[in-house]
């Protein structure tokens, strides 16, 4: 099985993530930053129906963290997990506050409201696979964390430790691998950025160099190849491990 993660940047380097996904061919697609527009609106941005469309993605679980106005339609900006595998169950956990209406980033007063923890579960032969994607907290000026990150992170670990079955959890979370954080995950999960001390996962659209998105897999997932590609799709680059 593959997966494939990217905070995919609202979709606004256009049909270059379709193509990504297309190459890559990956059973599961987890993303941050996506934008929903019921019905298309195809010229501003890629939206996720048009990924699901191009990519020939046939299951898509979506939560949104921000509901908007966009022109005569309503958009939802958050997070996606789109598959080609069915989902057997989905659940949502959100980790800060909830789902804003009438959303506005120059208005909204606190960005992060709605960060949210996505589970959905497939078959996987005869394994349960749980899969979770997650968008983390934002600091302004810095990705070491503090006493909300720390709160969040043990709420995904302990989350983590209620599931049965293999797990598998990617995002960005906003936090350098070696945050204390962090940590309460690393402890629970194998953080493959961090094993192979990858140095960032940022692309030349943005100054700041950090690691900070990330795929983890259940200790018992033999992983048979991790990847930090280099396409221009996003700020971000996309990361993707195969078991």
């Amino acid at each position: 099985m593959k997966i494939l993660q990217l905070n995919v940047w609202g979709g606004r380097l256009g049909s270059v993530v379709s193509e990504l996904f297309v190459r890559e061919n990956a059973d599961i697609v987890c993303i941050q930053e996506i934008v929903s527009v019921p019905g298309g609106q195809s010229f501003f941005f890629e939206d996720m129906e048009e990924l699901q469309e191009h990519a020939k993605y046939p299951h898509a679980h979506h939560t949104p963290s921000g509901v908007m106005n966009y022109m005569n339609r309503k958009a939802s900006w958050g997070n996606c997990i789109l598959s080609r595998i069915p989902f057997v169950d989905t659940n949502d956990q959100y980790t800060y506050g909830e789902m804003v209406n009438n959303f506005d980033f120059l208005e909204n007063d606190d960005y992060n409201r709605g960060r949210v923890l996505q589970h959905v579960v497939v078959e996987n032969g005869s394994d349960t696979l749980h899969i979770l994607n997650h968008h983390g907290h934002h600091n302004h000026g810095h990705k070491n964390g503090d006493e909300e990150t720390m709160r969040q992170c043990g709420m995904i670990a302990d989350y983590v430790k209620n599931l049965e079955g293999q797990v598998v959890l990617c995002g960005d979370f906003n936090l350098v691998p070696d945050s204390e954080s962090l940590e309460q995950i690393n402890r629970v999960l194998v953080n493959h950025v961090k094993e192979r001390e990858v140095v960032t996962t940022r692309t030349p659209l943005t100054h700041k160099t950090e690691a900070c998105d990330y795929i983890f897999t259940s200790p018992s997932i033999e992983v048979k190849n991790f990847q930090v590609l280099d396409d221009i799709v996003s700020d971000h680059k996309a990361l993707t491990v195969e078991f």
